[in-house]
C-alpha cells in the first residue's frame, strides 16, 4: 500500500470540525483507493495559497517529513489548479493528487461494466484537459535559437486536440448507449420505478440486497457500487421495479457529475425515491443536504421520497456526565427518541428507521412502500384499484 500524506485547510466558512469530518473522509477514500494514511497537515488560512496552496512555512514542514519518511504521495482534500500542482510537485518530488483525481482514481478501479468505464474515462479526460500546460514541465528547459521556437506549445496544442477528439469519442459513445438503455427502460412496460439514492457508504446496496434476495456486490468501502442495478421486486401482490444508484459525495467533482448524469437516469425516471441516511454518522445532515444539492441539479429533487435512516442498531448518542456543568449539549448527544421530534416529525410517515443488517423494521419499511407505491399505481391504472387492496 502506498504511504500517503493528506493535507487540509481550516477556513472561516470551514471551522476545525468540519474540516477534519472532511480529512476524516478523506482518509476513507484513501483507504478505498489502496493507500495507507501517515499523516495528516492542516493549516488555518482565510484563502488558498495561489501558488502552493498552504504557507511556505507548512510546505517546508511537510517536505521535510516526506524525505524522512519515504512517502510516495501526498493528497490535498481541495481541488488544485495546474499551476499549483505543478509548483508542489517540484518542491516535494513525490506524486500529487487533490480530492477530485483520488475520486476519479476509485470510480476507474471500481469500474466494471463499458458504459461505466466509458463516463469514467470522459470524466478523467475533462479533468486533464485544463491541466496538459503543467503536464510538459520538460520543455521549460528548452533554449531559444534556430530551430528551436514553437514545437513545445505545438506539442501541447497537438495533445490538447487529442484529448478533445478522445473526449467528443466517448460523449458520443455516451450517447448511443444512452438509446439502448432508454429502449431498455421502455420495454419495462409502465411498472412503478423506485430508486434508492443516498449518500455512499450508507448501506443502499446491502438494503438492496436484503429486499430482493439479490447479490448486488455490497462493502463497506466508498463507492462500492457505480453501476445502475434494477430488480423487480414484489411486496404482497403488488409488482415494481427497484434500482440501486451510485452513491453521493460531499465535494464530488464537477466532471463526475456531468459524466454520470446518464446513470442517474434511473433516477431521473423513478416515482418514488428511498433516500438511505447514515444516521450513526456525526454530520449526517449535511449528507443529506449534499445528496439533495445533487438531485436538484438532475431535477429530482420534488419527487415524492421515503428518508431511510439507515444503521439504528450501532448508532450512540454521545453522553454527558451528570456532573459536568461545562460543556454545551447539541444535536450529537441526541438519542433516536430525541431526534424524532426534531424536523423529522414534521415529515410525517415519509420517515422510517431501520437496520438493514439487522433486519429490524423491515416489515415496516416495506408496508409504507407498499402504500406509496400503491397510491402512484392507482392513479396511473384506476380500474386497478381492486387488486391491491390498502393495509389497515
Amino acid at each position: 500500500m502506498e504511504k500517503t500524506v493528506l493535507i487540509g485547510i481550516i477556513t472561516h466558512e470551514q471551522g476545525l470540525e468540519k474540516s477534519m469530518d472532511y480529512l476524516d473522509e478523506l482518509a476513507f477514500l484513501t483507504m478505498t483507493a489502496g493507500g495507507t494514511v501517515t499523516k495528516t497537515f492542516t493549516q488555518k488560512l482565510n484563502n488558498p495559497n495561489p501558488k502552493t496552496f498552504i504557507g511556505e512555512g507548512k510546505i517546508n514542514e511537510i517536505r521535510d517529513y516526506i524525505k524522512e519518511n519515504n512517502i510516495q504521495t501526498v493528497i490535498f482534500d481541495d481541488e488544485l489548479s495546474a499551476t499549483q500542482e505543478r509548483n508542489i510537485s517540484k518542491i516535494f518530488n513525490c506524486k500529487i493528487l487533490d480530492r477530485t483525481n483520488l475520486i476519479l482514481d476509485i470510480f476507474a478501479q471500481r469500474a466494471k461494466t463499458s458504459y461505466a468505464k466509458t463516463q469514467v474515462e470522459l470524466a478523467q479526460c475533462q479533468y486533464l484537459l485544463p491541466r496538459l500546460k503543467g503536464m510538459w514541465t520538460h520543455l521549460e528547459r528548452q533554449k531559444g535559437g534556430i530551430g528551436m521556437r514553437g514545437p513545445g506549445e505545438t506539442e501541447i496544442e497537438t495533445d490538447r486536440r487529442i484529448v478533445r477528439n478522445k473526449i467528443s469519442l466517448l460523449k458520443n459513445k455516451i450517447k448511443a448507449i444512452d438509446k439502448q438503455m432508454h429502449v431498455q427502460r421502455g420495454n419495462r412496460g409502465k411498472l412503478v420505478r423506485v430508486a434508492i439514492v443516498g449518500y455512499t457508504n450508507v448501506g443502499k446496496s446491502t438494503l438492496m440486497n436484503l429486499l430482493c434476495k439479490s447479490k448486488v456486490f455490497a462493502e463497506d468501502k466508498l463507492f462500492a457500487t457505480l453501476d445502475t442495478t434494477v430488480r423487480k421486486l414484489v411486496i404482497g401482490n403488488l409488482p415494481f421495479l427497484i434500482s440501486d444508484t451510485v452513491g453521493f459525495i460531499r465535494k464530488l467533482p464537477t466532471q463526475l457529475v456531468e459524466s454520470f448524469k446518464s446513470t442517474l437516469d434511473e433516477v431521473r425516471e423513478a416515482d418514488l425515491l428511498l433516500h438511505v441516511i447514515d444516521i450513526t454518522h456525526s454530520n449526517f445532515e449535511e449528507h443529506k443536504q449534499s445528496v439533495e444539492k445533487i438531485l436538484s441539479e438532475i431535477k429530482s429533487l420534488n419527487k415524492p421520497t421515503l428518508l431511510v435512516f439507515n444503521k439504528i442498531d450501532n448508532y450512540q448518542a454521545v453522553e454527558i456526565e451528570e456532573d459536568d456543568l461545562i460543556t454545551e449539549r447539541t444535536k450529537k448527544h441526541y438519542n433516536l427518541d430525541e431526534w424524532k421530534k426534531t424536523w423529522m416529525n414534521e415529515l410525517g410517515e415519509n420517515v422510517i428507521f431501520i437496520s438493514a443488517k439487522d433486519k429490524k423494521n423491515i416489515d415496516d419499511l416495506k408496508e409504507l412502500m407498499y402504500s406509496k407505491v400503491r397510491e402512484i399505481h392507482v392513479t396511473r391504472f384506476p380500474y386497478n384499484n381492486f387488486l391491491y387492496p390498502e393495509i389497515i
